[in-house]
């Protein structure tokens, strides 16, 4: 049997558009400062821990750019940082939770802004874990060798359903306000090679693992339809604009009740990982995990401290207070500063952990810092 191919991260880039705003800032952006608003906003901002997070809107409130365009911005970012130009790449992966568009999809919006040449395009749709998910579709056609070169981005603008124009007239809850003072605007992007960068370090995707726990669990995050599930007749296609508006079917909304489960069935994941040998705790120098608000680490951490007392949660790295949840881009966002602070080492390990609520799936990557072939001794 040959040895199997390679995949190596080998560029990197990220957008967070504006300036950064601060909480005080954001009724400036999105509204909603009457006294029941206020304090609901608050309690979330308390407990989540974001300090700041970047809107492409303006001071009033108003869109500056496109999701295409956060998009498109981090891919460059991520092709200048590799050192290449989008004709150099043989395929585009994206992921988001809404485009600007219904139909076509995102990545063909995005390669039509990025240009380039032709090339096989995937959009993925879905919640948090469907940057992941892009991932693990761009290493596996680099690894059969179909692409040498292809390029993934993370991207959510979900700030234009968070104004308060789409909450006047609607009795709003817990379940859309909790993601209202949670979510904000940015985009992430990696280039994934069959080879390693020539002149400095690249991460090599180990493996991706992506697993769906929809079967045991009801829907958790959510838009587009009535209730917490769809019925015939009551969704978003079925009733108009006006009717849709009025019901709140166009608000995200997230049943905060069961984020307590999510962070359990998120540790079980993690868990089986250890157990099956995928992921030695014992030399595993770094974990970029994705979650929405800090209340979620504590869980997590509170949990691995009881099941795994070796793992040491020094090594989690996050920027969730200074650049807020931005979904699917998450990921690549802390990835790509992680990287351009300096955090890697050639040798050490890294894994990528997002869970996501929409119906509960999880998603890991398990990367390795290797020395660029130029490097004496390099072990590839």
């Amino acid at each position: 049997m040959g040895t199997t191919a390679s995949a190596y991260l080998t560029g990197f880039g990220s957008y967070l558009p504006g300036e950064p705003v601060d909480n005080d800032g954001i009724v400036r952006r999105l509204g909603g400062d009457d006294a029941v608003t206020e304090r609901i906003r608050r309690r979330i901002l308390d407990s989540n821990g974001i300090r700041t997070r970047h809107y492409a809107l303006d001071d009033a409130g108003e869109p500056t750019e496109l999701n295409e365009e956060l998009a498109v911005k981090a891919l460059r970012a991520a092709l200048e940082d590799r050192g290449i130009a989008a004709s150099d790449i043989r395929m585009l992966a994206t992921a988001t939770t809404m485009g600007d568009a219904l139909v076509p999809g995102f990545a063909s919006m995005v390669h039509g802004r990025l240009g380039g040449g032709p090339m096989q395009l995937l959009s993925v749709s879905g919640v948090c874990a469907s940057s992941l998910s892009a991932l693990d579709a761009a290493v596996s056609k680099v690894r059969l060798g179909d692409h040498s070169r292809v390029a993934v981005v993370g991207s959510e603008l979900p700030s234009r359903s968070l104004r308060q124009v789409r909450f006047d007239g609607i009795r709003a809850g817990m379940d859309s306000h909790f993601l209202r003072w949670m979510l904000s605007d940015g985009a992430g992007a990696v280039v994934v090679e069959f080879q390693p960068h020539p002149d400095r370090p690249s991460l090599r995707v180990d493996w991706v693992r992506h697993v769906s726990l929809a079967h045991e669990h009801d829907v958790c995050m959510r838009a587009g339809m009535a209730g917490t599930d769809p019925v015939v007749g009551r969704t978003w296609q079925d009733v108009s604009v006006a009717d849709g508006e009025a019901a709140g079917m166009y608000l995200l909304r997230q049943d905060v009740s069961v984020l307590d489960d999510l962070a359990e069935a998120g540790l079980a994941q993690f868990e089986e990982l250890v157990d099956i040998g995928l992921v030695d705790v014992h030399h595993l120098d770094h974990v970029l995990c994705h979650y929405s608000t800090n209340i979620f680490r504590d869980l997590a951490f509170d949990g691995l401290r009881r099941r795994i007392p070796a793992l040491d949660t020094d090594r989690w790295y996050s920027n969730l207070e200074t650049r807020g949840n931005t979904g699917a881009a998450s990921i690549f966002i802390a990835l790509e500063e992680a990287w351009r602070t300096g955090r890697f080492a050639p040798g050490e390990t890294i894994l990528l952990a997002v869970p996501e609520s929409g119906r509960f799936s999880f998603a890991f990557a398990h990367l390795t810092v290797v020395a660029p072939p130029s490097t004496q001794g390099a072990s590839l």
